[in-house]
């Protein structure tokens, strides 16, 4: 038995007798997901975003094995569906505006209540490829291709899940109200761009212990004179 259902359930589970939505109508799981083509590029500042300028915790990135890369964001205290559906919305908004509003898929959906998101990591029969939890190092090599052709290992994956933490009842009240703000200064001046990272520094969630194998398979992965399927098989590898 691996780690995974349980480190999947400390994050998304709304109470132990439902998965998603416990009998009140609340959720602890929101999912943002934007469509190809737009893939990683249009999503890494969001994910940057929600933790330099929300000081929110860190999402899970993820494959949808379809079509689309996701963002999902743990609640530590249910909250009503629409309440997540407008700090999902609320994001959109901020840091997606370029983005055209048919790529971009918000769960909870009122749209569509009883629609729930797959569980990842999954397969998807409809294209006989896999939903995986993806490092934040990873992932953008699957900006044109959001899916593995093979299964992850779940011990790979729970080890990307276990370093994740819920988003506080206080921290998600005060994010939505940096976001109604900044939605209600229309004519203020942009916002100065944040400092830029240091190279050699990690992103959040990203192991600095790493051990030779690993170091050849991200130079492998990271090198664009490298054979893309080459550079996809690296990556997978980082997965398992």
């Amino acid at each position: 038995m691996t780690r995974l259902p349980s480190e999947f359930d400390r994050l998304y589970r709304a109470d132990p007798a439902a998965l998603f939505v416990d009998s009140a109508g609340r959720v602890r799981a929101a999912v943002l997901e934007v469509a190809q083509p737009t893939g990683w590029a249009a999503l890494a500042p969001l994910w940057q975003g929600v933790q330099a300028e929300l000081e929110l915790p860190a999402p899970a990135i993820a494959v949808s094995g379809l079509d689309a890369i996701q963002l999902w964001f743990s609640l530590a205290a249910p909250v009503a569906a629409p309440q997540a559906h407008g700090f999902l919305a609320a994001l959109r908004d901020r840091f997606l505006p370029g983005v055209p509003a048919g790529r971009v898929r918000l769960w909870p959906d009122p749209a569509s209540p009883a629609r729930q998101p797959a569980i990842v990591p999954a397969l998807q029969t409809a294209t006989g490829n896999w939903s995986a939890f993806v490092s934040s190092d990873l992932i953008s090599v699957f900006s044109d291709t959001p899916w593995l052709d093979i299964e992850p290992g779940d011990e790979g994956q729970a080890a990307l899940l276990r370093p994740l933490r819920a988003i506080e009842p206080a921290a998600l009240t005060a994010a939505l109200a940096r976001l109604d703000a900044h939605g209600s200064r229309a004519d203020a001046p942009a916002s100065a761009p944040a400092p830029a990272r240091d190279s050699a520094a990690p992103m959040a969630g990203t192991s600095t212990a790493e051990d030779d194998p690993r170091r050849f398979l991200l130079r492998v992965m990271n090198d664009e004179s490298v054979d893309l399927a080459l550079r996809i098989e690296a990556a997978k590898a980082l997965l398992t």
